[in-house]
């Protein structure tokens, strides 16, 4: 299982839209989504779960294309490092 980082949404983008591109790809087993939480609207960012060859071959043929008229970046989430250390 890889986990997607896709960046430049545009803000109508929905999680069925989503979805639909990537199942073109393989089963996505998990989309998380962050909207705004007043509008609803997509604040332009999403993960997406799917299983390693067809995470990859997602990354290979969406990594820079249009998507409702805005470039899209997708590639492997990388968790962010721990910031920060012990408090004295």
């Amino acid at each position: 299982m890889i986990t997607l980082s896709v960046r430049g949404l545009p803000r109508t983008t929905t999680e069925e839209s989503l979805t639909e591109l990537f199942t073109e790809y393989g089963a996505v087993r998990s989309l998380k989504m962050v909207k705004d939480l007043f509008s609803g609207d997509c604040k332009g960012f999403a993960t997406i779960d799917m299983e390693g060859h067809e995470a990859r071959a997602a990354i290979a043929a969406l990594d820079g294309s249009d998507f409702n008229g805005d470039m899209i970046r997708v590639g492997p989430d990388r968790p962010r490092k721990a910031r920060g250390g012990k408090r004295r």
